[in-house]
């Protein structure tokens, strides 16, 4: 019922060999001082005296703040504002507005519209007609009026798509009341995202944060990303979050990109980067960080072995700081730029341990404020439920995911949890399909198999996704490919990338559906533009075979897949990139190509360069003994052939090459 259609049976012919993604020596953490002026309004309103007390809009509003003066924005900030206040802090924007390059709204609260006008809600309102509107609340036209035809670009992000308070026995069927918050904006040099899409209704949120605000917190921090990059991110992590309650959506009529934090993107992966953190300072706490965010990483064998090391060794006690010189060049501004955008608690911390004396020390304190201790996790049976329940293909920037052997080992305390969680929000299906996977896993497959059909029926994409695996396998149904097709049609039809890719794959080998090849790459791209990085690492494979017959495809979705997180991408490429296949030799880009696999996958690039160097180019192997050499690991003969006598330079390459990249 896990094997969720992950990857074609199919794979790369003859090996599994991106062009550069980024050459070394480009810089891995600019700067992020900007010349433009910034200035930002952030309200977030939760203690309403007549409307339903919302839980996390203030918190919203305050990390948001927080994360935004980090990225240079002049902030106006006001929680629980009556009508009052608002109209005098929205004056007060609009006036430094009208000179700023970048203008920013974030509002979090109940929020509706009437007529296809949308309104924020003060905390002193009293709504019981269409009269007590105009009066009682604010236009949202009143604030973007005023941004129109001024300087710079504006964006508005509204986490407060609440239910519509006239909706009563009345109004329910007048169609100028529907939920949520209507599609707005023609203006040019806007961009509004909302919460989820038009005319639907979002979740407060069962932890501190809104699943809105926590995504845009988890990204706002990546640097050399564009808006528009960020909220896809935004928008992947809150769909998995919601199981796809919830579908943020914008409508953007932006002229020029925008980069909330600007500088050179990172030429590693996130878990690439934490494990390289780790590996340098050997530190056994860091390392058990690593290991609970990414449990079956490519790198966990090692950092395990790295633990039992670390663990039989008395000054290895967890939390201390091991100073090494391996750690020593991990900068304070290198460990806070990934420690920030992380926003794991003990990362942070760590930075704070590390560089008690460093540049950032005042924001990590800060943040540290904003970031649930260990306790406030467990005292939250939502949290407690998240954690042990998602399944990896739901991973966020927050959740790792848990595979099924590991939840069934804790599966009492993940229902205890789900159960409490679904009781607490019966307005979201995500709970109870949590609490089917928990179910599941302790092997009360029956109980599972009908919570997986409740939350499916209400919209659960990770419900589908999972009966149309039941259905496939056979585990707890009657085996019935067609059915098992039908819900991954239902699941693609709601924005899952696996419900995606499991029906690409029925339609590829004709199970349960009529074969359509076509069809089946159409729904791949979806997945892949979606930020799959499995379904934009298949049409990369599909590419390369003919299958997909697009000139230099397959190079095209090899470097996209690694940068969504597959490093298979990197050997593939770099195959690609060596023979010339489909695209000009080059092998410069193909030995940093298999550089980054080395730091990056499970083993693969390693070995091709140990125990398969024959079937390299020596002007590949030749170079990446230069770029070795040049990092001070390796001091054999520039000589174009691989073998035994690479392994050591390559081992500390993997433990701490991306920190040489600068």
């Amino acid at each position: 019922m896990e094997n969720c259609g992950s990857a074609f049976r199919k794979r790369l012919g003859s090996r599994s060999r991106l062009a550069g993604l980024l050459t070394l020596g480009l810089g891995l953490w600019a700067g992020t001082a900007s010349a433009e002026t910034r200035v930002a309004l952030v309200i977030g309103n939760t203690s309403y005296r007549n409307l339903k007390a919302l839980t996390n809009p203030a918190n919203d509003a305050k990390d948001v703040a927080a994360a935004l003066k980090a990225r240079g924005f002049t902030v106006l900030e006001g929680v629980d504002l009556e009508r009052s206040a608002m109209t005098g802090v929205i004056a007060r924007f609009q006036a430094q507005a009208r000179t700023a390059d970048v203008s920013l709204v974030y509002y979090a609260g109940h929020g509706f519209q009437v007529d296809g006008q949308n309104y924020l809600v003060p905390v002193d309102a009293s709504i019981r007609s269409r009269g007590d509107v105009e009066t009682g609340t604010l236009n949202l036209r009143a604030i973007t009026d005023g941004l129109e035809g001024s300087r710079g670009i504006h964006l508005v992000f509204l986490d407060a798509c609440r239910n519509n308070p006239l909706r009563g026995a009345a109004g329910a069927s007048d169609p100028g009341l529907p939920n949520g918050l209507a599609r707005m904006g023609n203006a040019a040099g806007f961009l509004f995202a909302y919460a989820t899409q038009p005319d639907n209704v979002a979740f407060d949120g069962g932890g501190r944060n809104s699943p809105f605000a926590q995504a845009f917190l988890s990204h706002v921090a990546t640097r050399g990303q564009d808006v528009a990059s960020m909220m896809i991110a935004v928008r992947k992590d809150v769909i998995a979050a919601t199981g796809g309650f919830q579908v943020p959506w914008e409508n953007s009529s932006l002229t020029s990109q925008f980069y909330f934090t600007p500088g050179q993107a990172a030429v590693a992966s996130p878990e690439t980067q934490l494990w390289q953190i780790a590996a340098s300072s050997r530190d056994a706490a860091l390392l058990r960080i690593y290991l609970s965010r990414y449990p079956d990483g490519p790198h966990a064998t090692e950092v395990k072995s790295m633990i039992t090391v670390a663990s039989a060794d008395p000054a290895a006690t967890v939390g201390a700081v091991r100073s090494t010189p391996d750690a020593d060049r991990v900068s304070d501004d290198r460990l806070w730029d990934f420690a920030q955008r992380s926003r794991l608690r003990q990362l942070v911390e760590f930075y704070v341990t590390r560089h008690p004396d460093g540049r950032h020390v005042g924001e990590a304190q800060e943040l540290l404020q904003s970031l649930p201790t260990a306790e406030d996790a467990e005292a939250r049976p939502e949290s407690l439920c998240e954690r042990s329940a998602t399944h990896p293909r739901d991973a966020t920037a927050n959740t790792a995911g848990v595979i099924l052997s590991d939840l069934a080992r804790n599966a009492d305390a993940a229902i205890a949890a789900c159960r409490a969680a679904r009781q607490n929000h019966p307005e979201m299906p995500h709970y109870t399909a949590l609490l089917a996977r928990a179910l599941a896993a302790a092997g009360q497959r029956t109980e599972a198999v009908t919570l997986y059909r409740e939350a499916a029926e209400r919209g659960n994409l990770r419900a589908m996704v999972s009966l149309g695996l039941q259905f496939e396998t056979g585990d707890g149904l009657p085996r019935d490919p067609k059915e098992a097709a039908t819900w991954y049609e239902k699941a693609a039809d709601g924005g899952s990338p696996d419900g995606a890719i499991n029906l690409a794959v029925s339609l590829m080998e004709g199970s349960g559906r009529r074969k359509d090849p076509a069809r089946a790459l159409a729904l791949l791209k979806t997945a892949s533009e979606a930020g799959s990085a499995i379904a934009t690492y298949n049409l990369g494979v599909l590419a390369q075979q003919g299958v997909l017959k697009e000139n230099g495809a397959a190079l095209t979705y090899f470097r996209k897949a690694t940068e969504l997180g597959d490093p298979r991408g990197f050997v593939s490429a770099a195959i690609l990139l060596d023979e010339g296949r489909g695209v000009r030799k080059d092998p410069d880009n193909a030995s940093d190509m298999l550089l980054m696999g080395v730091a990056s996958d499970s083993g693969d690039a390693a070995s091709q360069i140990i125990h398969r160097s024959s079937a390299w180019s020596t002007d590949t192997i030749r170079r990446l003994q230069e770029r070795l050499r040049q990092a001070g690991y390796y001091r054999g003969p520039i000589d174009g052939k691989g073998g035994a006598k690479m392994e050591v330079a390559l081992r500390k390459w993997r433990s701490v090459g991306i920190l040489d990249m600068k």
